[in-house]
Formats: C-alpha cells, structure tokens, sequence
C-alpha cells in the first residue's frame, strides 16, 4: 500500500468511536505410485489413467525434467462503482467505472511420480495477498471436493497480488485497511475467491506433462528508487556490488507441453509499484502489470508455438521502494524543482511533491503512463520470450516441494547474523508512514526521514493515545521508530493488522520461490534471495545446480513493508510501515533458512509445523457499506436507450462516446463477461472488436438521482490511429437494473447507432 497515511489514522480514530457508540448504543490428482502410469485430466476434473511408455520413463530415469504443467485464468473483477479502491487509502478515491477487468493468473507445478508434490502460484490483478482471501480460496478448493482437497492446502497454495492501487477494496481480513473503504464488503470479497478458484481448476483440468525453463533480461527504464536516501543508509560495500539502486532484473518461468512442444504460458517476476494510476483515479485496472499481461497474452494470438489458453502471468518482486513514476519526483508548486532528497518535501512540505510517470503532462489520471509502464515490460518479456530457446536454463530435478507455516511477529526471539538475540515486535506504524511516498504523498505536516521527536500537528499526540498508546516496552522495541499507531497491540472490535505471519517456500529442481506477505525493499530482497541462495547451495539441496532465487509478494496476508535495518533507521515511509520493528527483515530470512531443508528430495513432511492460525474475520467484519436500493429509468425512457449518440463519422486517433439510460453495475459483476463491447461489422456478421479487457475502451457510470434511482454510462473508445478505415461499427451496453419493490435484478442492453471509420 502506498499510504494507509493521514486518512487512515484520522479515520481510525473516528470509526473507534463510531463502532464504541454503535456497540454500546445497541482437480486433484488421486493419491498413488506413479510407478507406471501418470494422468491426464478431464475436463469434469475426473481423470484418465495412461501407462508410462518406456521411452517416457526412461526419460524420466535420464533428465527428471518433465512436470505436470497448468495454467488457468479467471475474471476477479468485484464492484467497480461505489466501493473504495484498494491501494491510496484514500476515502474519496471511490470507484465510478472500468478501464480493464482484474484477473487471476493460476500456475500449477506437481511432481509427475508424487501426485501430492505440487504447488499453485496465484497471480491477482489486486493490491496484496490477504489472510481473508487466502482462507476463502482454500474452502473453496476444500469444497471441489477430494480430487481437489487431497492435494491443495496450506502448504502449497501461494496467493500474491500485482499491488494495482486501482482496483476495489473493501476485502481485506483486518481493520485498519478496511477503515477507509467503510468496512468489509462480501461481494468485492467473493468475486476474488470465486474467481481465483476457477483460475485454479482452469490450471487443474489442463494438467499435463511438459518442461519449464528460466530466462533473465533486463528492464532498465520501467522502475526507479523512490527512497534513495534511505537506500544509501545500506553500507557502501554492498551497494557496489550493483549497477542500480533497484533491480532491473525481469526474470521469466517458461511453461512447455511436452506432447507437441506448444507454449502454455510464461511466469515473470519485475519489482515496480502499481501506482502509475494516480491517487484522482476512479477507474478499476490492473495498473502497469495488468497492461504488461494483458498485451503478452494478445500478442500469442494465433501464433504456432502458442497452445490455447495461453496465460502470461506478471508478479512482483522486491517491490518496496520501487516507483513507476520514472522521471522523479518534482514540487507541483511555483518552484518546480526537484523534491528535497532526504524526506521528499517542497519548501518543507510534504503535500507538493509528486512522482512522475513518462506521460505526467497528460491530464488522465496516470492512464497514459501507466500503459507505458506496461509496455515497457511487456517489450522486454516479449524479446526474451521470443529468443528462449537460445537464452534459456532448463528447469531439471524430480523435486516438487513446497512448505507454509504461520509464526506470531509479536514476540519472535531468534539469533541475529552478529551472535546476538533480538526479538520482533507487535505490528505498530510510524510517524513517516502518515507522510506518504512520493507516489502519493500524505496530508497536514508529516513528513519522511523522521527519527525524532515528531513534530506534527499536537493532535496527532492526542489521536495517537486515544486510539491506544504504545508501552515503554513497545517504543523500545520499535526503535529508531516514533509509533504514531500502536496497530498491533489493538483488538477491538477486531485486530488491526497481522500479527501472524505467513513464511512459505515452493522449489521445483533448482528453481526456488520465497513467498513474501510485505513489500520488501530492493535490498533487502537482495539480501533475503542472497541468503537463501547461499544455504541451499551449501546443504546442496538443488542436487549440483546453482540455485535460481526469485521472491514474489505481497502475498498471503499483507503485512506492509520489509526494509533493512539500516533503512528502517532512517524512517522513511518504508522503515515506518515496516510493522514488526528494526529486526523484521532477519525474522523472515531466519525463518525461511530454518525450514529450508524441509524442501529437500525425501524429507519428512509430515513433520512440519503449521504455527498459530490467524483470525478469518469474513463473518465478523463491521460495513457501512449501502447495498443497492432500486434503479430506475427517466420518465419515457427505458433501461439501455441512449442519450448521446455517437457521430456518423469517427475519425482515426479520436475518442468517440455513447451516453445511455444505465443501472448500477454492482446488480451484476459481469464476470467472465463486458459491460461494455465495440462490434465491427464483417463479412455480414457484427463481431467482438473491443471488450472490457482493452485498455483503450473505458467504461464509466454516474448517479443522475438518488431518490429515484437514476443513472447513466458513458462509453468511450479512443480509437487506434491504426483501425482499419471504411469500417462500420456500433458500441454495445450490457447492463443489469434492480426492480422498484420487488428487488428483482433484470437485463437489458443498448446499443448506439453505426458509425464508420473515415
């Protein structure tokens, strides 16, 4: 999250209070010897036994490089209007359309001889992975039934979001993200289960053998540090032993069908925030890393090698001080100059200083360079997948392991690298987490770099203690850190944030994928890859082969940020949302080192440790979030007419809008559906040109009146300078009103005139 910042914390104190008063006032793989057989799924999830071939099995003997591969996709696109987005934190940020649907990208990896030896890796267009999200994707595989809960669990089911700030929130399992979207709200929340656990049986059902392979390139202009001056605290020794001050490092996992050599889809791990969309935007996307997939994925259209079904997936990585906003951060005032380099501020304020992305000057929210973002990713995963085959590392090793276990931050004693014993803290936030980032700044006087006294507006004092006011234990613990919310030592009604982690590992051959539940700094990424590395090597645990270390996040459960320690001292946003103290980074790599052998080729499972549960508050969170009442049309007008027309003639490059009778689209989530399509007429045949997954077709709708239920949608298609000239097309509105009285939901569609391409 970019900032839970000053609207967070104020928020925080007035829903206390408001909630105080209101409480007072009132398919799987069976399990067997795959000795001589292995299995192809149906697609009811049943599968069909095959006998080895001795070919296969002697090729299995030889290299032990051949995998059960699936991939899978599924729409998790929630409600795009009236719910508060994910991401800034901020309460009037409230969603009013779409831009491009979210998605859940599934990748299965399984042992061909141990059925149960497998892993999923989810990637979600959304803000983080999240204990709620995780619990109910997990029943719901439960609820698949045998096929599906003998080999999915805990264990081996990671759920990572891109961290998009543009999509809808509201889903979250603890308060304090769910402060400003006004609580918890069930249908945002179970469109991302549902979603990612169709993406799971698409991947499962498409089971199959094949090969996977690893590629590197670099990006060298998609991501910046947006906290140098924090990084420079890490000693000099270490940074030069790298050109960048973030890594510019897009690596790649290949998935390949064995049985005719097609491509089943790619896997890439690239650290940089999903804030090219601006903190002013109300439109729903996947940000850059849903522009970057969703451009790989149309580009393999039609392509020979390319099997159907085809997904590209784009995690992240060492995301933590990673920026979009390329070109620096710079005062929106008079001055124009460039922001303060310690703490980011423009004449000793925080408000002026903003990030900006390669297309700042245009005047859309961010939507410009955002798409840019994307692109620049997307080109460079498309030339190295394009030349894989000479660039690329066979993935080799008959070992598929994975491992999760939860561990209380409150309290974690362990030995730190210097010999001595340090221990975690309680999650609390710093003053520098209420300034902001340059990616979108906080309010009143906070500002970055801030290690001492604080010298913010004296309320802050008062809201602080009221909400509750951190022990002497607490301030020393959290050290260089002054605690402006004590967040994890507060249980009413409900906890405000993770206490309990979750620590999990996935290896597949010499390929090894830390899972992280933060955003972890570019060094400290480094230095928990570098760790990781090091001891797997030294236990030879990828059987002669270097280890490959990539790490994925945020995921799980979203527990802010991992900074080293030396950054957490400089107190900066990334050192103040760091939760669990200075020591938060060595608890994670000395957990993840600790249960590292547990991956090995025959250890014991079985004696794995699960750790404490953390709360699932689904059933339990507060929302004062409205439902929708009724939708109603104009006087002598119906659901879908419209009321802008579209010209007769659209030029090439410009933006053509239909304007309609709407309803309000959270009656009906459209998913794996549009609300909106452009239709071309061929041949005789109006067909699909644009859907909601194109970024240049944008959805938008509007309240007319409250009281009797009106609304409109625009529709707008800026179309290519490229679109082929002379064609006739028309705009297609699909939409859902819910009945006066009876609440009944009814369909309905519009439709605008033709017009032509001239």
């Amino acid at each position: 999250m970019t900032r839970t910042h000053i609207a967070a914390a104020l928020g925080a104190a007035c829903f206390a209070l408001f909630v105080i008063y209101q409480l007072v006032s009132n398919s799987g793989l069976p399990q067997f010897s795959f000795s001589n057989i292995y299995l192809v799924p149906n697609r009811d999830g049943s599968s069909i036994q095959h006998p080895i071939s001795s070919d296969l099995e002697k090729e299995l003997s030889q290299n032990k490089s051949l995998y059960l591969l699936g991939v899978g996709k599924a729409d998790i696109t929630g409600p795009i209007v009236e719910i508060n987005m994910m991401g800034y934190a901020d309460p009037n940020q409230v969603g009013s359309g779409l831009r491009q649907r979210l998605f859940s990208r599934a990748f299965i990896v399984g042992d061909i001889r141990h059925p149960k030896d497998r892993f999923v890796y989810l990637v979600l267009d959304i803000q983080s992975g999240d204990t709620a999200i995780r619990y109910g994707i997990l029943e719901g595989l439960q609820e698949l039934g045998p096929q599906y809960s003998a080999v999915y669990g805990q264990h081996n089911v990671a759920v990572t979001g891109t961290h998009s700030h543009s999509g809808p929130g509201a889903w979250l399992n603890y308060l304090l993200p769910q402060i400003t979207s006004r609580g918890f709200d069930k249908q945002s929340y179970q469109a991302i289960v549902d979603g990612a656990v169709l993406s799971i049986r698409k991947a499962h059902d498409g089971l199959t053998l094949g090969h996977l392979s690893f590629g590197s390139t670099e990006v060298k202009d998609a991501n910046i540090n947006r906290s140098p001056f924090a990084y420079l605290a890490n000693p000099a020794e270490e940074r030069q032993r790298y050109e960048h001050d973030v890594d510019k490092t897009l690596t790649m996992l290949r998935f390949q069908r064995v049985e005719d050599g097609l491509n089943l889809g790619v896997l890439t791990w690239f650290p940089v925030h999903g804030t090219s969309m601006l903190g002013n935007n109300t439109l729903i996307s996947g940000d850059n890393k849903g522009v970057a997939a969703s451009l790989f994925e149309k580009s393999m259209k039609n392509r020979r090698d390319i099997a159907q079904g085809f997904v590209a997936g784009f995690s992240q990585a060492n995301v933590g001080d990673t920026s979009p906003n390329v070109l620096g951060a710079y005062c929106e005032d008079e001055s124009g100059k460039e922001c303060d380099f310690e703490d980011s501020t423009c004449g000793g304020r925080n408000e002026p200083c903003h990030g900006r992305g390669p297309f700042f000057t245009e005047k859309d929210q961010g939507a410009s360079s955002c798409y840019e973002i994307g692109r620049r990713q997307f080109i460079a995963a498309k030339e190295l997948f394009d030349s894989f085959d000479e660039r690329n590392i066979p993935i080799s090793g008959s070992v598929v392991r994975s491992l999760h276990t939860f561990q209380d931050f409150s309290n974690f004693t362990f030995q730190h690298p210097n010999g001595s014993t340090v221990n975690t803290c309680p999650a609390a936030l710093g003053y520098s987490f209420a300034a902001g980032t340059t990616d979108g700044p906080g309010a009143f006087d906070f500002k970055q770099n801030n290690t001492g006294s604080p010298n913010a507006n004296p309320v802050w004092s008062v809201v602080k203690g009221f909400i509750h006011e951190p022990s002497e234990e607490q301030k020393i613990c959290h050290h260089d850190k002054p605690i402006l919310l004590d967040v994890g030592e507060i249980k009413n009604p409900y906890l405000w944030t993770p206490n309990i982690v979750d620590i999990q590992l996935f290896r597949v051959g010499q390929f090894l994928i830390i899972v992280s539940p933060g955003e972890a700094t570019t060094m400290a990424g480094r230095r928990w890859k570098e760790a990781l590395a090091s001891s797997a090597q030294s236990l030879a645990l990828t059987e002669g082969k270097d280890p490959i270390v990539v790490l994925g996040g945020p995921a799980n459960s979203y527990t802010h940020y991992i900074s080293t320690e030396e950054e957490y001292g400089i107190q900066r946003y990334e050192g103040a949302s760091t939760l669990y103290g200075p020591h938060t980074l060595n608890a994670y790599i000395n957990l993840t080192l600790r249960y590292l052998p547990y991956l090995a080729v025959h250890h014991p499972s079985t004696t794995f440790p699960v750790g404490p549960l953390p709360p699932n508050n689904v059933n339990n969170s507060l929302s004062f979030i409205r439902g929708v009442f009724y939708d109603q049309a104009p006087f002598f007008k119906n659901f879908g007419d419209t009321v802008l027309e579209t010209p007769l003639n659209v030029a090439p490059g410009s933006i053509v809008i239909a304007t309609f009778v709407g309803a309000n689209p959270r009656n009906d989530l459209r998913l794996e559906k549009s609300y909106a399509v452009v239709e071309q007429y061929v041949n005789g045949t109006w067909i699909v040109a644009r859907d909601d997954d194109d970024w240049d077709l944008v959805f938008e709708w509007r309240r007319t009146n409250s009281v009797l239920g009106t609304s409109e949608v625009d529709i707008s298609w800026h179309v290519p300078s490229l679109e082929d000239p002379g064609m006739s097309y028309r705009i297609k509105y699909y939409g859902a009103a819910k009945m006066v009285g009876s609440g009944e939901i009814v369909q309905f569609e519009g439709m605008s005139r033709l017009f032509i391409i001239a």
